[in-house]
């Protein structure tokens, strides 16, 4: 059986040699373009075959796409195994964070195979959406396991799968952040996120700020009216779930029980309506930073009203952000205006963490990486509810939020 739990001819040598070389060619692919946006084809010409001979070892393009998800859950789910054996949830973290970022350098270095992304996890059907989602539950499982042990407080469920989500979204931006760094700097970089996550942020417990009452919303779901926001919401919740290329016109449509017609009403093209997507996210951030550092004297304060109101606003009705995770399959015209953003975002988050290091409320972490975990935990807020279906905008703090800037070792672990 193959990784997609498909029969293949008796393996030899020559044979799982090139079907390492065509997972390989087709993780790469898939990480460029999604699932959607790839095809057998191209995939044949990176390893030098033709197409039918890719057929050969996976028939279909989703029976290649599900082995290289596996493949890379398989390899994710032995660090954590791994890491498993460390005495304390602080020894599990680093080791497993130091061990996925040497195999990081091994992969940019030509050592070993591309590792798929799991953005466009659920652009799968079929029988392969099942197998790589009961795999990727399995790993989420094992990522929790890291966390037990040693309690300071006896955790509820929904407090430590939000606490399994925070890791296991931090560890799977890693990629993302690695690429600001040479290979030398990976291990420090290791060291450096891990002081975040386990340590937290603030240099000492503040007075939370109370979250703002969540402004009505204009255009709520289903009430009837469809306006160009409406369409935007429905495009961010499709691109997060399915990717830039699974979210096609049909579905943004179908999505608000609107006709094709309706869409290209309110919208030139899809591209436009995915970079508007884009620009609707940054905004939503951008607005959220500027409240805080005008109304808030110190950094621990602005960082952790940045974080509520953000968090508190895509559970209540106004949609998710954009998951970050959608600008790697993004056209080549709106990439670098979308990356230019992104890491703008970042900055801006880096200079807060550096004024609260100034002002004594925040910890001496390294102030860009730091930036980028809590850009990625306020992006992974969008996913929460499927690990934690109690979460709700009143309990997102506690349950998410809050561990992350005092720190994953400060907050408690589950028994």
């Amino acid at each position: 059986m193959n990784d997609a739990g498909l029969a293949i001819p008796r393996e030899t040598r020559r044979f799982r040699k090139k079907q390492e070389a065509i997972l390989d060619a087709g993780a790469r692919l898939i990480n460029q373009r999604g699932v959607k946006g790839t095809a057998l084809a191209d995939i044949a010409r990176g390893v030098g075959l033709a197409t039918n001979s890719v057929t050969y070892y996976y028939r279909k393009k989703e029976d290649l796409a599900a082995a290289c998800l596996l493949s890379s859950i398989r390899i994710i789910s032995g660090l954590a195994e791994d890491a498993g054996s460390e005495k304390t949830p602080a020894a599990r973290i680093r080791t497993l964070f130091a061990s996925y970022l040497e195999l990081l350098a091994a992969i940019e270095r030509g050592d070993h195979a591309e590792l798929v992304l799991f953005n466009d996890l659920r652009a799968l059907t079929g029988a392969q959406a099942q197998i790589c989602f009961d795999a990727y539950i399995a790993m989420f499982r094992s990522f929790r396991q890291l966390l037990r042990g040693e309690t300071i407080v006896r955790l509820t469920r929904s407090e430590e799968n939000s606490r399994t989500h925070l890791l296991l979204s931090l560890f799977v931006t890693v990629k993302q952040l690695a690429r600001r760094y040479d290979l030398e700097e990976y291990a420090r970089t290791s060291q450096r996120l891990c002081d975040v996550l386990i340590g937290g942020v603030f240099a000492q417990p503040i007075e939370w700020p109370k979250p703002e009452a969540q402004k009505p919303d204009a255009n709520p779901p289903g009430d009837g009216e469809i306006s160009t926001e409406s369409f935007l919401r429905a495009a961010t919740v499709l691109i997060n779930e399915q990717g830039y290329r699974g979210a096609s016109v049909e579905k943004i449509s179908a999505y608000l029980n609107v006709t094709k017609g309706s869409f290209y009403h309110h919208n030139a093209n899809k591209d436009d309506v995915v970079a508007a997507c884009f620009a609707r996210s940054f905004d939503i951030v951008r607005a959220a930073q500027n409240d805080a550092t005008a109304t808030l004297d110190d950094g621990a304060r602005r960082l952790a009203a940045i974080a509520t109101t953000l968090a508190r606003s895509q559970l209540s009705g106004h949609g998710p952000l954009l998951r970050t995770s959608a600008w790697s399959a993004l056209p080549d015209e709106v990439r670098y205006d979308v990356l230019r953003s992104m890491n703008r975002q970042t900055q801006r988050f880096a200079s807060i963490i550096n004024d609260g290091q100034n002002d004594g409320t925040v910890k001496l972490v390294d102030p860009l990486i730091a930036a980028h975990a809590v850009s990625a935990m306020i992006n992974a807020v969008a996913e929460i509810e499927r690990w934690v279906p109690s979460v709700t905008a009143d309990n997102i703090v506690d349950f998410y939020v809050r561990p992350f800037f005092v720190g994953l070792a400060s907050a408690g672990s589950a028994e």
